[in-house]
């Protein structure tokens, strides 16, 4: 099992994944540097195999397929996670690394929005969508994240054996966030230098990909607070309901009648979903409640392995 594992999924990157895995060879001279190859066309793999990575293959499209192959198939105490495209600096590897072997963090987050990136970063709509995508992640879970979608994240041998890897694209940098929180992990974050691709080669497709986290935000809010996300419908149910069913009220109380019945049966309607809505939420919050549960008695037991 490798000390150190430094993880690096690639996708067309034969430009510059050879300087990649020089530089962290440089920085964690006695690392294990693997590259995966996601069904490259050009000739990433051979790049990085006369670099001297070990290069291995997923053919299953897609970051997030990538990152469970990884997780998956390598044993060690600590794992770094960097992208292939030259994007990021191997100057603070050593410390992220520390922080997981000596700080005994579960995830150190390589915080590319507090350094450089947004002077780097050509593309504006991606600034948006970083700090959207922080401010939601950090409301819903009362965090401080400073960067929920960094590509490079350092890791405990715990958190990578019993994180569920489910995306299959680029949001799962903001899935292993939000587990992390969800999940009470030691979360750290630090600095680091970020420079702009040096092409157009860039593989993010902003509308496309910004749509895709923020689903997955959803999604997650739904299973992970599920109390407050269907106790916030029930009270916009209840709301819409009570609008509709007071003027109902009113006119009774002063003419006796009730000429709005297609309102009042919308409202009716509204006020059982608004129910529905909250009994969903409590139920659910016990299910997740036992999820945990069940999660730390896992957690608790691949120690307990590690040991043997």
């Amino acid at each position: 099992m490798s000390r150190i594992a430094v993880l690096i999924p690639c996708y067309n990157e034969g430009k510059t994944v050879a300087k990649v895995v020089a530089d962290f060879k440089k920085a964690l001279p006695k690392a294990s540097i693997y590259v995966y190859d996601n069904n490259s066309t050009d000739d990433t793999a051979a790049a990085a195999a006369a670099a001297g990575a070990i290069t291995k293959n997923e053919y299953r499209q897609g970051k997030g397929n990538v990152v469970r192959a990884m997780f998956q198939q390598i044993d060690a105490d600590c794992y770094l996670m960097v992208d292939g495209d030259g994007t990021y600096s191997a100057r603070e590897a050593r410390k992220m690394c520390d922080l997981v072997l000596e700080h005994r963090a579960d995830m150190v987050i390589g915080d590319r929005l507090s350094s450089s990136y947004f002077k780097e970063n050509k593309r504006r709509f991606h600034n948006t969508g970083n700090r959207l995508v922080r401010a939601l992640i950090n409301l819903i879970f009362r965090s401080h994240i400073k960067d929920a979608m960094s590509g490079y994240r350092a890791f405990s041998r715990d958190f990578v054996k019993t994180y569920p890897v489910l995306a299959r694209g680029f949001e799962v940098e903001t899935e292993m966030t939000i587990h992390a929180l969800d999940k009470n992990f030691l979360v750290e974050e630090i600095p680091v230098s970020y420079k702009d691709r040096e092409d157009d080669g860039s593989k993010l497709r902003t509308v496309h990909d910004g749509a895709r986290v923020l689903r997955t935000i959803v999604a997650l809010f739904e299973e992970h607070k599920p109390m407050l996300f269907f106790g916030t419908l029930a009270l916009v149910f209840f709301v819409l309901s009570l609008v509709l069913v007071i003027p109902v009220l009113i006119e009774y109380f002063e003419t006796g009648l009730v000429p709005r019945f297609p309102s009042l049966i919308v409202a009716g309607i509204l006020a059982v979903l608004a129910l529905l809505m909250l009994i969903c939420g409590i139920i659910l919050k016990v299910i997740v409640k036992k999820h945990r549960e069940l999660f730390e008695l896992s957690l608790l037991a691949e120690k307990e392995k590690l040991r043997h």
